[in-house]
């Protein structure tokens, strides 16, 4: 498994999804409780700058990872943060290097491959996320979602997704003949029948 190649399949992915979305989609919901899509892109460009920092030695500090100004163009500022971190990763010694990843833990450093792997799990769940909000196909294909099925099943249940602000919200039951990416968004305690429309 090439994780670099992974990460970066889902990263574009993004890219291409948000790319889709206009000035009036920024202040719509997203399965991301409380978040506008506006929010949700400016935390996800904040993790690549994150990432990016952490693939060179850094990312110690939290400020590296706040969520990214985005200004008046938060598509094409989105853009350049993702680049940011597929180049990191790209950079000779990336596969080699332990991460600080202070979101995580502020004692352990993570192996690149599991570093890596974290980013593109978030990336794909996000992914959907954006998708979602959007009303539009996530466009991963069957071996990329199950390669991230295998990350998700690795994220500890329990009280931690219990605080304010979780990484991850519990675990739900997945629904009956669930697809990988299914399954990657019930064990991170997401819906795959989440919809921005209101109940009637």
């Amino acid at each position: 498994m090439d994780i670099r190649k992974l990460d970066r399949t889902a990263v574009l992915e993004t890219v291409r999804l948000v790319r889709q979305a206009d000035p009036t989609h920024w202040d719509l919901p997203t399965p991301c409780a409380g978040w506008t899509l506006r929010r949700l892109v400016a935390h996800m460009a904040g993790q690549h700058h994150g990432f990016a920092a952490a693939a060179a030695g850094g990312g110690a500090d939290l400020a590296d990872w706040r969520p990214a100004e985005t200004g008046d163009d938060p598509s094409a500022a989105y853009r350049d943060a993702a680049w940011t971190a597929i180049d990191a990763f790209a950079r000779s010694g990336a596969l080699t290097r332990e991460y600080t990843l202070p979101e995580i833990s502020t004692t352990v450093r993570f192996p690149a491959t599991v570093a890596i792997g974290f980013h593109f799990l978030d990336h794909v769940v996000h992914g959907w996320d954006v998708a979602r909000t959007l009303g539009v196909p996530l466009e991963l294909d069957e071996a990329t979602t199950e390669a991230a099925l295998a990350f998700a099943l690795r994220v500890p249940d329990g009280e931690r997704r219990l605080v304010p602000d979780p990484l991850f919200r519990p675990a739900l039951p997945p629904p009956p003949g669930a697809s990988p990416l299914d399954l990657v968004l019930t064990s991170l305690g997401r819906s795959p029948d989440w919809s921005a429309a209101p109940a009637r």
